[in-house]
């Protein structure tokens, strides 16, 4: 499965009062990871959209088994593939940079649709590299 790592860092604004990272910015992560993946397979968000084409989530998972805190540097490991010619799933590993500890995993899967919102197949070029 083709894959990617992103690297980041927590913000404060993505914390909570205690420092610890809201729940639900690991799937905004989840999001910037899987750009990055598509970036780096040469099929931007951008180019997608402009050939018709959206990968509206329609599941998403996350599993958080340590927290990860403000200022904290994280890797967001991410794989993906394809499930059949219209949906992809991809994968995701949250790792804490300082000790290579686990923080989350996480499984989004998406449907590729038209401009008129039904769904339709991916183009050729994803389909390869995700096959």
């Amino acid at each position: 499965m083709p894959a990617s790592t992103t690297t980041l860092r927590v913000r404060y604004a993505e914390t909570d009062q205690m420092g610890v990272v809201y729940y639900a910015n690991y799937l905004v992560w989840f999001e910037v990871a899987r750009t990055d993946l598509l970036r780096h397979l040469g099929w931007t968000y951008r180019e997608m959209e402009a050939t018709g084409v959206s990968l509206p989530v329609i599941e998403a998972r996350c599993a958080y088994q340590r927290p990860a805190r403000y200022d904290d540097e994280i890797e967001v490991r991410t794989s993906g593939r394809l499930l059949t010619a219209v949906r992809l799933e991809f994968t995701y590993e949250i790792v804490l940079a300082k000790d290579g500890i686990t923080a989350a995993t996480g499984v989004t899967r998406h449907a590729a649709m038209g401009p008129n919102g039904r769904p339709c197949r991916l183009p050729d070029r994803i389909r390869e590299v995700l096959a």
